[in-house]
């Protein structure tokens, strides 16, 4: 058993120690169980906690609003146009007033220094819902899905296919060398993460009996893999004129059949979603207009087939966040 979290911010998984991230992930399996036989479990009772979203989302702002309530919480909601931080008002006073107000901040948006600064003026917990560094609660669902599947996690292969530089991929890099997951990030040279979390990734993997390899090459990257990982190829705030751009580079790294054959047979696919695997979305009618291209960074077929788990990974952000809000909270 760590130490007690209460009163931690929850920003970034190198914040963490391998024993905490594992307290995590088994306080997820409890509020899993609890939520499955529908037996209650308002710990929270009176507490209240506000989300503010300078980037909108499906998971993470559903999955704090229902494990809030779940607590017995009050939930706030702020969309990008709800909150005058840095308009009208300057991150730290509003962090200031906030943390009057709430017992708990949740922010999803960009620079990972805004998310920083709020837990350094407010005073009350804040937790990381997405920057453009981290993304540290999708992490905790992805190893529990993992964990699920295949009974756990230390010593396995996970590959991140594409981008390797964004959000995900450095979390999943983090996340990876605290619990002796190898991880391998497999896409262009030029896509690959920044070498100082590289190296720091390296010590801590050493430390935890794995691997941190980077690679170009698909084939090599994917042989034996046993869970292979990929994200979107434009993330939500870049510009659409890259779309052509990041089309012509990351192609060659979409997860389709050969990829998944590639791997370990009882290989699982993960994503963190949204995903651009058919044309059932405004976005994806557009690149196909444009581009021709029905399909981006997983075929329909890959991301339907048993091998995916993306919608048991969904759910378990639910789970995992529940589990954070009460550990920091408690």
């Amino acid at each position: 058993m760590p130490r007690s979290l209460s009163g931690r911010s929850f920003l970034k998984l190198l914040d963490f120690t391998t024993e905490e991230i594992q307290y995590l992930l088994e306080l997820s399996k409890d509020f899993k169980n609890l939520k499955r036989t529908n037996t209650p479990h308002k710990y929270l009772q009176g507490k209240n906690i506000v989300l503010l979203f300078e980037k909108t989302s499906t998971r993470t702002r559903c999955s704090f609003e229902v494990a809030g309530n779940d607590l017995g919480m009050g939930v706030t909601y702020l969309d990008p146009g709800s909150s005058q931080m840095g308009k009208k008002e300057s991150l730290e006073d509003t962090a200031k007033v906030l943390g009057r107000m709430y017992d708990g901040i949740e922010y999803r948006g960009f620079d990972q220094q805004i998310v920083e600064d709020l837990a350094k003026y407010a005073g009350v917990p804040v937790w990381n819902g997405l920057t453009t560094d981290f993304h540290p609660t999708q992490m905790l669902a992805d190893v529990l899905t993992i964990q699920e599947n295949f009974g756990y996690y230390k010593g396995l292969t996970l590959v991140f296919m594409g981008d390797a530089r964004n959000n995900v991929a450095n979390s999943l890099m983090v996340v990876s060398a605290k619990l002796g997951i190898n991880f391998v990030a497999c896409g262009p040279k030029a896509n690959m993460p920044e070498k100082k979390l590289v190296d720091i990734c390296k010590k801590i993997a050493k430390e935890n009996g794995c691997t941190i390899t980077l690679t170009d090459d698909v084939k090599k990257g994917t042989k034996n893999a046993d869970v292979i990982y990929t994200d979107i190829w434009v993330s939500m705030g870049e510009p659409d004129n890259i779309w052509e751009k990041r089309i012509k580079l990351l192609k060659p790294y979409q997860v389709n059949d050969a990829v998944m054959k590639n791997a370990n047979p009882n290989a699982i696919f993960l994503h963190c979603l949204p995903s651009f695997h058919d044309l059932e979305t405004t976005i994806g009618k557009d690149i196909y207009k444009k581009f021709g291209l029905k399909e981006m960074e997983v075929t329909d077929k890959v991301f339907r087939s048993k091998q995916s788990k993306v919608f048991d990974e969904a759910e378990n952000r639910m789970h995992t966040i529940k589990a954070v809000m009460y550990a920091t909270l408690k």
